[in-house]
């Protein structure tokens, strides 16, 4: 190994100590940010409640004001509660999210939980596109979500089984972007991620309509520290971490199809255990 390779293999180590740095500091703000979240959401349902009290108030007393005030009394209080629905919604779609990391960083190694896989690959394809548009506000693609309906909860290693639908997911995203730098105005990024369960196996799969692979790629893909990606962009580990993943930790298949200038599908199939 020269001295250039030696340089670009300590950059790769540090950027993945960084980037476990990181994990750890993500897991410590998820699990401060949850009681704040936990008082935004009670206090909205309390003032919900206040709300129908106030409005019991108001119809003991409606013929103390006008049909005008009690019309606009009305749409207010309407307005309110919409407002404070969609408060708790999105405060409880947060305190969901913040669960999962947590989840990941708590998890002891190699110990299989029965999991939710559509919650799973749906919180980390979304980390992922927001990851990304973090880093770059002109990033914007299309997601096609389809989620087989009524999957049974699978034992896996959630914190292992999220990590490698987020490297096959940051790829994806990776790709469609470089391929719209120079593409013409029409084209329009897509990934599409698709569950199901069939004989006793569930996939998962992510396609994208990106720059595809060429047969060096395909054939090194799986190769510590081959990457594509600019250096500081990419360690070229993901890819031997999520096979290992999946085919190693349990016991299934990662398989991949790929036509250059035309886009990539993964696929991840993984046995149902009882």
């Amino acid at each position: 190994m020269n001295e250039q390779e030696v340089g670009t293999l300590k950059q790769q180590l540090q950027q993945q100590e960084k980037l476990a740095s990181l994990g750890m500091l993500s897991a410590g703000i998820a699990h401060e940010i949850q009681n704040p979240l936990n008082f935004v959401i009670n206090f909205s349902k309390m003032s919900t409640k206040l709300l129908d009290d106030l409005t019991d108030i108001v119809d003991d007393n409606a013929d103390k004001l006008s049909d005008d005030d009690r019309e606009e009394m009305a749409d207010i209080v309407a307005d309110l509660k919409e407002n404070l629905a969609k408060t708790v919604e999105h405060g409880e779609r947060a305190i969901s999210i913040i669960r999962g990391i947590l989840l990941v960083s708590r998890g002891k190694e190699n110990e299989f939980i029965p999991s939710d896989i559509n919650r799973i690959v749906k919180e980390y394809v979304w980390l992922s596109y927001h990851a990304m548009r973090a880093n770059n506000k002109q990033f914007n693609i299309a997601i096609h979500e389809d989620y087989q309906e009524g999957l049974p909860q699978v034992m896996v290693i959630p914190q292992d089984l999220s990590r490698a639908v987020l490297n096959l997911m940051n790829n994806a995203c990776y790709t469609v972007w470089k391929r719209s730098q120079n593409a013409p105005d029409d084209y329009k990024p897509q990934i599409s991620i698709k569950t199901s369960m069939a004989d006793g196996e569930i996939t998962i799969s992510i396609s994208d309509n990106g720059e595809g692979m060429s047969e060096l790629v395909k054939q090194r893909l799986y190769e510590n520290f081959f990457t594509t990606k600019p250096i500081g962009q990419g360690t070229g580990l993901g890819m031997g971490i999520t096979r290992d993943i999946v085919e190693n930790k349990h016991h299934g298949r990662l398989a991949f199809e790929s036509t250059q200038g035309e886009g990539t599908t993964f696929t991840i199939t993984i046995p149902v255990k009882k």
